[in-house]
């Protein structure tokens, strides 16, 4: 019984972070369709042609391949493009396509900040609307009510959510469960809508409609726009949750809501222009526009906190400087802030409701960037279902395939929107994945740079045994960026200060290709002789490194230090262009600038700020 009520539980909580994204679709999806910039007539043959490409999106993108397949490819227990692209890294190593497959994810991971701007804008925008229904002297106040909100939501960022947090399933599960209800009443009220499941109705579509079809396609997407955020989400809840959530609640509730707007619009087919609102009865109007903006902010939350997430990844995989990160709450390690990416998320998504203006010209910008998430994942599935799962090749190819064609389908449909706001999200993915790569790329210049001024461990013992420099009592912690060479900051402190204390600790911080690294398997100590010992720490890229940690729990493994009195050598480098810079010139000043703004090792690791001596030095790259 208690399992049970925790399942419950679970699935309720479930419903907040994972389905607010898919769930507010109903508010924009089938209105575009017919009344958009690539609106199809409102006819009976293109509203069954439309129901049934949305039932067979739903079943096959959402339910077949990410409920189904893709939340399989969890690496232990994380899910979405980074952790894809890390599992792929760990089972497939030998692979002479690893390069581009880690290039081909990073691109995906960075598409989803444009998804991260554009959802917010464009959910707040269409449940805001439903005020000009109401009444229509107040049209004018949408966008200023929609930036109202959008700017207490991203203000409210730096407090956490762990407070309402729990408030968001039940409001969610209102939410869909009202869905369901109007929906339904339609459904009763026209019933014959129902055959548009039969998927003869979708090909139907396309013959009767040739070309305009496939354009109206960009629109059909937006049903399935939260499904990659579906699987980036896995890891706060785990798959069972997630799966018996969609398909007893969620999947039936949109179906039954998307049928009910079809079913209205056979009888009324001029209420095309907001034909959700139109399915309320008048004295439900203002609590369903109160509904619907609670259930957008919502959404909008799961995505801003998405994007928190993301960006930890990024940067403990080593595509991003080190930026600040706030943990929110002392209970859950996933509640994060992240101060740079909130306020530039907070820039851009009200930057695009003043540039757009409206939620119909918003949906043009909107799908490309998780459609084209979608068809990388597609690409990196199919190394896990062979890898992982063992599949045969033609199974894979097939099955692979299919979703492929299907989803490029969509891609072509999104993409001949590219003048009218499908180059937004394809901007913003381009200059986030400039930013990792090189990024990436300067940190492997830099540390061949700093390999060069290095020697290996062995080398430095048998050093010491020739010429040892005079030894001082005290306890010395050197930060060391590969664990089988001397850091450059003692290097430079023996040329210049001529001494090295007694006891002295070099400490590696190593990235795995998994979220977590338990405790018990984080720390290992291996003694060196002669006052020497070397720390490696294991981090999975969901953690947060700090320093206090992992001398506590090197103690453990047999580490001898007074953590109280110690000092930390940490190397700052300057670096400086280089005559022949080792990368394009224009990356190289990029990595110089990027350089600038990531935090120090200090702050990043919480060392203690008074136990820090640092030795500069100078690098060219």
């Amino acid at each position: 019984m208690k399992k049970n009520q925790n399942m419950l539980k679970l699935s309720i909580a479930t419903l907040g972070v994972v389905f607010g994204d898919i769930g507010t679709s109903p508010l924009y999806a089938i209105k575009e369709c017919f009344h958009g910039d690539y609106g199809i007539a409102v006819s009976s043959e293109n509203i069954f042609g439309v129901l049934s490409l949305i039932f067979w999106s739903l079943l096959i993108l959402v339910a077949l391949k990410y409920v189904i397949i893709v939340l399989r490819a969890d690496n232990h227990g994380e899910g979405g493009v980074f952790a894809l692209t890390s599992l792929i890294r760990s089972i497939d190593r030998e692979s002479k396509n690893l390069v581009w497959l880690i290039l081909v994810g990073i691109f995906a991971g960075s598409m989803l900040y444009g998804d991260g701007m554009i959802t917010p804008a464009i959910s707040v925008l269409s449940a805001v609307d439903g005020i000009s229904m109401i009444a229509p002297s107040l049209s004018n106040f949408v966008i200023p009510i929609t930036i109202a909100i959008l700017l207490v939501l991203f203000f409210i960022q730096s407090k956490g959510t762990a407070k309402v947090g729990s408030f968001f399933g039940p409001v969610i599960f209102l939410w869909f469960s009202v869905l369901a209800i109007i929906g339904l009443v339609h459904v009763i009220d026209n019933p014959e809508i129902l055959l548009a499941m039969n998927p003869y109705y979708g090909l139907k579509f396309f013959i009767i409609n040739r070309l305009h079809g496939i354009v109206v396609l960009g629109a059909v997407f937006l049903v399935a726009t939260g499904a990659e955020a579906l699987y980036a989400d896995m890891g706060h809840f785990g798959t069972k949750p997630i799966r018996l959530t969609w398909f007893i609640l969620v999947l039936p509730a949109l179906v039954l809501n998307y049928f009910g707007q079809g079913a209205l619009l056979l009888k009324s087919p001029e209420l095309a222009e907001n034909i959700f609102y139109s399915m309320v009865p008048g004295w439900a109007l203002i609590p369903m526009v109160l509904l619907a903006t609670f259930a957008t902010i919502i959404a909008s939350q799961a995505v801003i906190t998405g994007s928190f997430s993301l960006t930890k990844q990024a940067i403990n995989q080593g595509f991003l400087p080190k930026l600040k990160i706030v943990q929110t709450s002392s209970e859950h390690s996933g509640q994060i802030y992240v101060p740079v990416i909130n306020w530039f998320l907070m820039l851009s998504t009200i930057g695009l409701v003043l540039g757009f203006r409206s939620a119909t010209n918003l949906a043009a910008a909107y799908g490309v960037a998780v459609n084209f998430t979608m068809i990388i994942t597609s690409l990196l599935i199919f190394i896990v279902l062979r890898k992982k799962f063992n599949w045969g090749v033609v199974t894979t190819l097939l099955f692979v395939g299919f979703f492929l064609v299907i989803e490029s389908a969509f891609f072509m449909a999104n993409i001949s929107k590219f003048f009218h706001g499908a180059w937004f999200p394809l901007l913003i993915g381009a200059v986030f994945y400039i930013i990792m790569v090189t990024w990436e790329k300067g940190r492997a210049v830099l540390y061949d740079e700093l390999e060069k001024m290095s020697v290996s461990f062995d080398d430095f013992m048998k050093e010491l045994e020739d010429k040892s420099p005079q030894r001082v009592t005290g306890e010395a912690v050197f930060l060391t960026g590969k664990d089988e060479i001397v850091p450059t900051s003692l290097i430079q402190n023996l040329k210049h200060n001529k001494v090295l204390q007694s006891e002295v600790a070099f400490i590696h911080i190593k990235f795995e290709n998994t979220p977590r690294v338990p405790n018990l398997e984080k720390i290992t100590v291996e003694k060196l002789g002669k006052g020497f010992q070397k720390v490696v720490a294991r981090y999975g890229y969901m953690e947060e490194v700090n320093m206090n940690t992992i001398l506590t729990l090197a103690y453990d493994q047999g580490l001898d230090m007074n953590k109280e009195t110690l000092s930390y050598f940490l190397g700052r480098e300057k670096l400086v262009l280089s005559e022949k810079p080792k990368m394009s010139r224009w990356r190289a000043n990029l990595f110089i600038f990027m350089s600038k703004l990531s935090l120090d090792f200090s702050s990043f690791a919480d060392i203690p700020q008074n136990q820090i001596i640092e030795i500069g030095v100078e690098l060219k790259i």
